[in-house]
This record gives structure tokens, sequence and C-alpha cells, in this order.
């Protein structure tokens, strides 16, 4: 029988609790992590890893790892594992994506046969309306479509008039208090992918006004609060016994798999943030300071042609004065030889990423529970089409 909610969510907060000082520092931050002293055997063979197994464990964390010699791999992989929500059987047909990039149509195909037309409709954060409009052609009903770009409205308004879609997009900031009115006990609001306080509003307001969800939520440290505040009341009381606080670097952590890119764009992130580590290496030493100095992000197309250049368009950004002459072969060698350290060293830091991301969902599972709702989680996609493929299913109990 699978767990309760309830105790997921607890069992999850206080393993991440407990563990918080491994899983929690940025191994590209620090020459040495603080962890280290008291598992060196781990660092050892975190360090020894070959390639091809570091890209493995990287893809899968809890298969055949040797990280379960010293982290409770069986609990967690035990604890992360949810039951697919994704019904069988036909969904939108692949023509109706002809606006919509291919895998983010997937991802509609995906997620549109769990939103049922049982309710009034409405799409939150709609951005051009590709879900209600795919939702609003295949059950013939009329949807309400959200959005508080100008421009995304009437984008999202043409492509419903060419493709015969019964949408209506309003400009609505889902933020203020006036986007309550679109809730009510007869509303069905579905979202997918909204990031942070977005969606957090959205279930606030839903437990509030009794309005069902269905919500794959996103970017959890997409928020305006500095230190993560729990929506549940389990949740805010759980972490105040645990002991345990998070901040934006901590959710980050949490929605930092992606699905594996082109080999020319994985080359070019490679060298990317081996350039950005050989620039640390290099202010470290003309600085005196051993502490890492973050930089500017660069579009991959926009970066400079070679390292040297890379590190005076830094260094110009962020007052640096570089000498005069600097073994630049000598620092870019340093930045991919700490590359390769960083990402075997980050291999602890991705056993606790979906745990993490899981915690976080299923706070928002326990604010619908506790607001009196019947509550569904769990996926609606596999993770190769996107690692953001948790969902969750809320109506008021009746």
């Amino acid at each position: 029988m699978a767990p309760s909610h309830e105790y997921r969510f607890r069992r999850l907060g206080a393993v991440l609790a407990e563990w918080q000082p491994v899983w929690q520092p940025l191994p590209f931050q620090h020459r040495r992590l603080s962890w280290e002293c008291r598992y060196p055997a781990m660092a050892e063979a975190l360090r020894a890893l070959p390639e091809d197994e570091a890209e493995r464990l990287q893809a899968d964390p809890f298969t055949a790892s040797p990280l379960s010699a010293w982290l409770p791999m069986d609990e967690l992989a035990e604890l992360v594992e949810l039951p697919d929500l994704a019904p069988r059987g036909p969904t939108l047909p692949d023509a109706w994506g002809t606006f919509v990039g291919g895998r983010k149509w997937r991802q509609i195909q995906a997620f549109a046969p769990l939103v049922t037309p049982d309710a009034d409709l409405v799409e939150w954060c709609a951005g051009k309306g590709h879900l209600a409009r795919g939702v609003a052609r295949w059950h013939g009903v009329g949807i309400q479509a959200l959005e508080w770009q100008a421009e995304l409205c009437r984008s999202g308004h043409e492509l419903a008039q060419r493709q015969g879609a019964a949408v209506q997009l309003h400009q609505q900031d889902v933020l203020a208090e006036s986007a309550s009115h679109w809730l009510t006990p007869s509303t069905r609001v579905m979202a997918l992918h909204a990031c942070g306080d977005l969606h957090g509003r959205l279930l606030e307001l839903a437990a509030r006004r009794g309005a069902s969800v269905t919500l794959a939520p996103c970017c959890y440290q997409r928020t305006e609060a500095e230190r993560y505040r729990p929506l549940s009341e389990q949740g805010r009381q759980d972490m105040a016994e645990q002991g345990w606080r998070l901040c934006r670097d901590d959710l980050s952590m949490a929605v930092q798999e992606t699905v594996t890119a082109p080999s020319g764009v994985r080359r070019q992130r490679r060298r990317a943030n081996a350039w950005r580590l050989g620039l640390d290496a290099l202010q470290r030493d003309v600085s005196g300071r051993d502490a890492y100095l973050p930089v500017p992000s660069l579009a991959y197309g926009r970066m400079p042609d070679d390292f040297a250049a890379f590190c005076h368009w830094a260094a110009e950004r962020k007052a640096v004065a570089l000498p005069a002459h600097v073994d630049w072969a000598g620092y870019e060698a340093e930045g991919f030889r700490r590359l390769d350290e960083v990402t075997r060293l980050e291999l602890v830091r991705h056993v606790f990423r979906r745990p993490l991301e899981v915690w976080l969902a299923l706070d928002r599972v326990r604010l619908m529970e506790e607001a009196g709702f019947r509550v569904g989680f769990g996926t609606f996609c596999e993770r190769d089409l996107t690692p953001r493929n948790l969902v969750i299913e809320a109506a008021p109990a009746v």
C-alpha cells in the first residue's frame, strides 16, 4: 500500500533536514566542501568515478549508486516513487500543435486528458492559451484563459480564431485580488508549469473559493520571499520541529534537472561552465580572497571567442583588475579540471533533487487536503519529456 501524502511529506522533510549539510553546499563555490571532513571516502569515491559512470548517475541517481554506502538511497527512492496518473487512450491530435513547439505540444498532449469538462474551465497563466485551445477543441467547450501580458493575449486570441477554438483570453494579473472572482465551486482551473508564487496563489485562492485544480507546478524558486515559508500548516510545523530552512538557491536545486540537450548545446554549456570556473580560480589568485565570484549569465551565442576574452568581459563587469600577464592556457585547463570535479561532487545534490521537488509539491498537496479537498498526486508523463512531470489534482470533498 502506498504511503499517505502526510506520511510521505513528513518523512521526506525529516531526511532532507538531516542531510541538508551534505546537499546544500554548491560544489562550484568551494574548493573543498564542508562535508568532506565527515565523509572523506564518499568524496574520494566521487572524484574517482569514470566519466560514463558520472553521466549515468546524473541521469539516474538511484540505480546501482556507489553513494548507497553513505546516503539513505533506498528510503529516498521509495519516497519519490509516485503513481502514474496519465490516462490511457487517445489524446490531442499532433496536427493541432502547429503553432506550438514540439516538446511543449507533447507535454500538452500528456497533460490535457487529465482535464475533464466536469466544470467551467479556466487556464491560469495561459501565455498564448495553447493548453486552453487544445482542451477546448478536444471537448468542444468554451474556456476562459488568464494571462497578464497583453501581447500574449492578442496572439492567443488570433490563434484561437484561426483554429476555431472557443477560448477567451483575459489580461489578468493572477497575483491581484481581482483574480479571485475567476474561481468558484463550479470552476476547474488548469495550469501546466505555472511558476512559484503564481501557482501558490492559485492554490491558496482555490482552497478559499472551493475551485477544483489540475496543476503541474514548476520553478518553486520564482518567489518574492527570500526564505521559503511552507504553504501548509503541516509544513510549517514540521520545518519548525525539524529545524531546517530553505533559501532560493535551495529551491532552485529542485528544478535543475533538464532534458538532455543536443550535443552542440552540451559542448557550449560545458565550455561556458569551465570558463567560469577557470575565471574563478584566476580571480581568487589575483584578489587573494578564497571566495567564489558570481558573474552575469551570457547566452551561448554571445560568448566571447576565447577564454581570455571571456575573462576580460567578466572582469570589466565585476570591477576585477586582471594582471598584464596571465597564463590563460593554464587557468583554462584548471577550469576544465574543476568542472570534472564539480560534476562528480554534484552527484550528492542530484540524489536529493527529486526528493526536494516532491516535498515541495507535497506541501501544496497538504495545503489542499487541510482545506478539505480530495487530492490526487503523481506524474502525468515520463521524465524524458519533462522532468517537471508532477501533477496535483484537487477537488472539494463532497
